[in-house]
């Protein structure tokens, strides 16, 4: 591998250990609809999916109409609870990406979670600047696991596929990657296992978010 010149991130599970605040939005909108209850593993499973193509998985006998009552029951319960759901960061996460901008990485976001949540999270954690580009879900025509958001974070920022590192917590960050024929870091503190990850084809994986810099260092 080339020395990175792009590092595009996801965010949840990633950078914002959001996993609790998803879950317990989840089981909100299932008791609010009166729907079959689903596990917090099933629900977890479909965390980087965006919201509609996440109810699908878990309700696969449902219907468009349907799936779109449930993303917008979520999305007004996320918003009625925001104030309560701020993600923390990740150890070292912070830290990290001050180092990876002082060695002249250029950095993205590219998320399943809408822009402006992402854009507001971001505000709150002063993390803007470190990012040339933020792209949620609702930025691109196709989100991940297709590669697009990768293929026009690389178009926007003049950046090469043999000097970009995709890096998420999840196998359709994984794969996102490789469908842009990039090089891929799996992180294991967040949803998945690094079996998962493994098998997703992830070409490194890391169990801390400072380990990064190791793989950027001796690239």
């Amino acid at each position: 591998m080339k020395t990175p010149k792009l590092i595009i991130f996801d965010f949840d599970g990633t950078l914002a250990d959001t996993t609790d605040s998803i879950l317990s939005t989840y089981r909100l909108t299932i008791e609010e609809l009166n729907m079959e209850k689903r596990s917090d593993n099933e629900c977890r499973a479909t965390i980087g999916i965006p919201l509609k193509g996440a109810f699908r998985q878990l309700y696969p006998a449902y219907t468009d109409s349907m799936l779109d009552t449930c993303v917008t029951t979520y999305r007004r319960i996320y918003s009625d609870n925001k104030s309560l759901l701020t993600p923390s960061l990740y150890r070292g996460v912070r830290e990290t990406l001050m180092e990876l901008a002082a060695r002249g990485c250029m950095m993205s976001i590219a998320s399943s979670r809408s822009y402006r949540s992402l854009a507001d999270f971001c505000d709150y954690h002063h993390l803007s600047k470190f990012f040339s580009l933020i792209l949620g879900a609702d930025s691109v025509l196709k989100a991940k696991p297709d590669p697009e958001p990768v293929l026009h974070t690389m178009e926007v920022l003049k950046k090469s596929a043999d000097r970009t590192l995709m890096v998420g917590d999840m196998p359709v960050d994984i794969a996102m990657g490789r469908g842009a024929k990039c090089t891929t870091v799996g992180v294991t503190y967040g949803n998945s296992s690094h079996g998962e990850l493994s098998n997703a084809g992830a070409d490194y994986i890391i169990d801390n978010f400072t380990d990064l810099l190791n793989i950027v260092i001796h690239a």
